[in-house]
């Protein structure tokens, strides 16, 4: 696996990129410090858990580069379209605002406008700063609808606003396709660097901060693909087929991962439908808990969630042989067969949660936080998920405690308010993932 490579190495390849592309005006590496610094101080760099990361950034910028290199014999890439998409690129998903995950086109333009040291910077380009704009506003997904109607409006303007592309279609045409390009790597970047562990990881991470259901990461991973490999298919071609072997391989390898994938989640269902499978909460007694088969493998299954998610990961063993811990297990059929979930959880006063959470109960010893729920990939959606739940919340009773705590998606939370005596304590955003109570 290709982990989110080191920033400093990720950086020396675009410094080499751009030297081999004949750019060599100091100003373009400056351009690239700088965007570096904006994410990290933005909270965006190396530490926020989202798929529109410093990472993504310099991947982008990195695989657009890299492509146009290896194209430069097709004459595709003038010098001048790789200093627009290398620009492009390092700021398409800088948004300062940050309310979701997902940039807001409006926002990143505004910023580039407005922004006094990048501003300086271009005009030692001497690059349009309508031009990027029209290749930022070209990476707008889904490319269609309003959100393609109001794009190329705005694009329409900032070409009458440029020299290079005022009442000249061919130039207008070719900045359209260079943004349609940006588009399609600014998509594909991720899944061609590293292998399927990196893929499923930048999936989980996308559903993080996009707010999606677990039971939602494969199916609209598969539909992403598909869309690429059709609606995109020439454009896809063009770049896949200027990449290394390593590359196309890693893409190929995921797209195939994501799709077998499916076809298991669909065949499980299909069996939950039928009675041929049957998902069973079951308490596990001490005697299983302290086995260290036991744990190795709901250990194994703990690691599925998103990192943000891996409540007590430093003693997860302990945490299990712990009798104050309340921990169930879903299994296949009945009480002894296979493991596919399990909940676990125990006294607030055990955990570190995030520090902007004041729970007013911290302290007195009345409060079970319930840890996210954890299932194997292809078992969420089937409702094992309440039942753990569910039995996890009898068990808290029986132990005289008064109120559980956890985090769950806002509209889930949402939903449960006029069934459960239930209240949101913290909201996150742009996560949505919020930490809730409710009163056993």
């Amino acid at each position: 696996m290709q982990e989110f490579v080191n920033q400093l190495t990720m950086k020396n390849e675009i410094i080499n990129l751009i030297q081999k592309s004949g750019i060599t005006e100091n100003c373009y590496i400056e351009i690239l410090d700088y965007v570096i610094e904006l994410f990290e101080t933005q909270g965006l760099g190396k530490d926020y858990y989202g798929y529109h990361n410093i990472y993504h950034e310099l991947e982008v910028t990195h695989i657009s580069l890299l492509s146009a290199n290896l194209n430069s014999t097709s004459k595709k890439f003038s010098l001048l379209d790789l200093k627009y998409l290398y620009v492009a690129s390092l700021f398409h998903d800088f948004d300062p605002e940050k309310n979701s995950d997902k940039p807001h086109e409006e926002n990143v333009l505004k910023f580039i406008s407005n922004d006094t040291r990048f501003g300086k910077l271009l005009e030692i380009t001497k690059l349009d700063l309508n031009l990027i704009k029209v290749l930022i506003l070209r990476t707008s997904y889904p490319w269609s609808g309003k959100i393609k109607e109001d794009a190329e409006h705005q694009i329409q303007e900032f070409f009458k606003n440029s020299e290079l592309t005022k009442n000249n279609q061919t130039e207008q045409e070719h900045f359209m396709n260079l943004g349609w390009y940006l588009s399609v790597v600014d998509r594909m970047s991720g899944y061609v660097v590293g292998d399927f562990t990196k893929a499923i990881e930048m999936a989980k991470m996308n559903a993080h901060a996009l707010a999606w259901r677990s039971s939602d990461i494969i199916k609209n991973a598969v539909v992403y693909f598909e869309e690429l490999l059709t609606k995109e298919n020439e454009m896809s071609q063009f770049i896949l087929e200027s990449l290394p072997k390593h590359m196309r391989k890693n893409f190929f390898d995921t797209v195939l991962s994501f799709m077998n994938i499916r076809q298991q989640e669909i065949r499980i269902q299909a069996n939950c439908t039928y009675d041929n499978l049957k998902l069973v909460p079951t308490i596990e007694k001490m005697n299983t808990r302290v086995d260290a088969q036991f744990i190795k493998s709901i250990h194994a299954i703990f690691l599925e969630l998103p990192k943000p998610l891996q409540f007590g990961k430093e003693n997860f063993d302990e945490a299990v042989k712990d009798q104050n811990t309340i921990l169930n297990t879903l299994r296949l059929n009945d009480s002894k067969g296979e493991i596919i979930g399990f909940s676990k959880g125990g006294p607030l006063e055990n955990y570190k949660l995030r520090p902007e959470i004041k729970d007013e109960n911290y302290g007195l010893n009345n409060t079970i936080f319930l840890e996210p729920l954890a299932l194997k990939i292809g078992y969420w959606g089937l409702k094992g998920g309440s039942e753990m739940r569910h039995m996890f919340i009898m068990q808290a009773h029986a132990k005289k405690y008064k109120y559980l705590t956890s985090f769950a998606l806002r509209n889930v939370i949402e939903s449960r308010i006029n069934k459960e005596e239930l209240e949101f304590v913290t909201r996150f955003d742009p996560e949505r993932w919020d930490y809730y109570r409710v009163k056993i």
